[in-house]
């Protein structure tokens, strides 16, 4: 079991999910970009869904295998950000994160991501970070090179989105090791 924490960085604050952020979370799950670029269970399109995701996300703090934080910004969620703990003896995980259409283009993921890798690091002592992103999601692709996230490779067909198409991923990727980055702001 993990113990669910709040974080405070880069002028964000991450914080456990909540029941009375549903509405906040279905805004981001039914986006049109993030079932373009992620495959869920099942798309979330209500307040149910919505709310199942937010139990799944406490389920997996006390699982121990899931870390999953609403990124909040003036008291507000804006996004998400998680780590699931793919391989304890090994000491890796693989990141993803979200970012409601509105706030997208404020570096609110960079922040996020930053502050979740370094406290990833330094608290639960993972070694190795993953992060993984359809090979067309430029805007991906930029918050792994500002956290200094080093492309690995692709993926081929390792994701198969809700047409069913296989779709190619770039592997990033991060170490403990690895020099951080400056702190990212916003534009």
């Amino acid at each position: 079991m993990l113990r669910p924490v709040e974080l405070q960085a880069y002028g964000l604050t991450l914080r456990p999910w909540e029941e009375d952020d549903v509405k906040a979370a279905l805004r981001g799950l039914s986006d049109p970009d993030f079932n373009r670029w992620n495959t869920p269970a099942a798309p979330i399109e209500d307040e149910q869904g919505a709310l199942r995701f937010i139990r799944s996300r406490r389920e997996g703090w006390a699982r121990g295998d899931t870390v999953s934080f609403a990124v909040c910004e003036d008291g507000d969620v804006r996004g998400h950000v998680g780590v699931q703990l793919s391989d304890a003896r090994m000491r890796s995980g693989r990141v993803g994160y979200w970012v409601i259409r509105e706030d997208r283009g404020r570096r609110i993921a960079s922040r996020a991501l930053e502050a979740l890798t370094r406290w990833a690091f330094r608290d639960l002592r993972l070694y190795r970070l993953e992060l993984g992103h359809d090979t067309d999601n430029e805007a991906s692709c930029a918050v792994a090179r500002r956290c200094a996230y080093a492309y690995e490779g692709l993926l081929r067909g390792a994701r198969i989105d809700l047409g069913g198409i296989p779709r190619d991923l770039h592997l990033h990727a991060r170490l403990a090791v690895d020099p951080a980055p400056e702190v990212p702001t916003a534009p």
